[in-house]
């Protein structure tokens, strides 16, 4: 009886309101904030030794651990639409099947990343070519870290049920727990114990270990009530194959981002040093603006989801109507106050005059940047809750096109104000896209 599946064409009601899509949104924002404040600690650390090459070596470690997490996003995202769609139709077996089987990918993909470890050092060191004290510290961090890789792949899934459920509290504590372990042990055995780039590593491992024990004793304690989902349900090679092919297109979709940012500094640096890093501290503040945006996102996520589930259409036209609303809402305040108060956050960044002053020229394209982007995150979240991952893939690669394109024509005419505008389209693009085809999937959806 346990095994029974929750019809699927039975319409479960549920209503939208600015409350709920606050509930999930501000206790995320706050736990993506925690994310640029980890590394703010671990180069504050690594600072105190006063050697340039361990700063670099953290650098370029923590650029292959992006990467390498970037293939692994699905069992983030993946699962939180997964899993809000069995909420939205109340089918808590399917619930416990989603995040069984992420934690199980989970896991074997951990493995896997820790057996091919000196491979990833070893590709890390050839694209990025540091100098050979850089390449030591580099590569001495990644052997450490890469240890923590099932457990960070643990964290994605348990993140991801968490917020398929709506509980965005829990995951704030959750990333709490992560994070601050994290910098807690990244301070006492970097810096008091005086193991440097060692102790911050250890200090990450330790954090990732902190959190998947914290998740999974609330999932366990959680779970030992009420039903209990079989391991044929889990090991059904279907709803796998489905989840690896949400994989494939979410991937794709994130390498293309990357992709798009790398361009964006590569093309910066061939505008000259000056520029490269004015472009550089001018994307801190498009960062900071996307973690915002993110805590939105993921409402959406949830609550798009949640309503496919339910079969009630109500429900999914008023979570994009508010998601993009608040979107919207916290965009433009975001851009006044880099209008306002920006050209004081580039004098707090960094000393250079020269960089200051280029900085400034370029201020108001990274300013408007947040309003840019609010449809780009806040249908990525619509989509992925809806799990409709093949149109984020096409409408994304449709977007690097005409990104690409733009940045040619645009850097030729313009420099460096081109390629802002090229970033601007690009993001544009990406959520007018999504916009466009978002009735009619919708109306396929709650056909009927």
């Amino acid at each position: 009886m346990d095994e029974a599946v929750k019809p699927l064409d039975v319409v479960r009601p549920f209503e939208v309101t600015n409350r709920l899509v606050l509930s999930i949104a501000v206790p995320m924002t706050l736990a993506y904030l925690t994310t640029p404040l980890l590394g703010i600690v671990d180069t504050a650390v690594i600072g105190q030794f006063g050697d340039a090459a361990l700063l670099g070596g953290l650098a370029a470690g923590a650029i292959v651990f992006d990467v390498v997490f970037t293939t692994f996003n699905f069992l983030r995202s993946g699962t939180t639409g997964l899993v809000a769609q069995a909420f939205g139709r109340d089918d808590v077996l399917e619930e416990q099947a989603v995040l069984w089987r992420a934690l199980a990918l989970g896991i074997v993909s951990g493995l896997i990343v820790i057996l091919i470890g000196p491979l990833i050092s070893a590709a890390g060191v050839w694209f990025i070519d540091p100098e050979p004290r850089v390449a030591e510290a580099m590569t001495a961090y990644v052997a450490i870290r890469i240890l923590a890789a099932p457990l960070s792949l643990m964290n994605y899934a348990i993140l991801g049920y968490v917020l398929g459920r709506g509980e965005g509290g829990l995951g704030l504590a959750l990333q709490f727990i992560l994070n601050g372990g994290n910098i807690a042990f990244s301070i006492l055995l970097g810096l008091h114990l005086g193991w440097g780039l060692e102790g911050v590593a250890w200090g990450t491992v330790i954090g990732e270990a902190l959190g998947a024990l914290a998740g999974l004793a609330i999932l366990a304690y959680r779970l030992r009530k009420g039903p209990r989902v079989s391991w044929t349900r889990v090991a059904d090679m279907a709803a796998i194959m489905r989840m690896i092919a949400m994989n494939r297109d979410i991937m794709i979709r994130s390498f293309s981002l990357l992709a798009a940012f790398a361009l964006f500094t590569r093309q910066g640096a061939q505008f000259g040093t000056v520029t490269l890093a004015a472009n550089a501290v001018l994307m801190n503040f498009f960062l900071v603006a996307g973690y915002f945006l993110d805590g939105m996102a993921t409402a959406a996520e949830q609550l798009a989801g949640r309503a496919i589930g339910a079969r009630f259409a109500p429900a999914f036209h008023r979570s994009v109507r508010l998601t993009g609303i608040w979107g919207f809402g916290l965009a433009i305040p975001i851009t006044v106050l880099l209008l306002l108060f920006g050209t004081d956050f580039i004098a707090f960044i960094v000393t250079n005059e020269s960089v200051r002053e280029v900085a400034g020229a370029f201020l108001p394209w990274a300013a408007l940047i947040a309003i840019s982007g609010v449809l780009a995150f806040q249908m990525d979240g619509v989509f992925i809750g809806a799990t409709w991952s093949r149109d984020m893939r096409n409408m994304m690669l449709l977007s690097f096109i005409v990104y690409l394109v733009c940045m040619v024509v645009l850097t030729r005419y313009f420099g460096n104000h081109g390629l802002w505008a090229a970033l601007h389209v690009f993001l544009l693009v990406r959520g007018l896209s999504l916009a466009a085809i978002l009735p009619r999937r919708a109306r396929q959806v709650f056909a009927g």
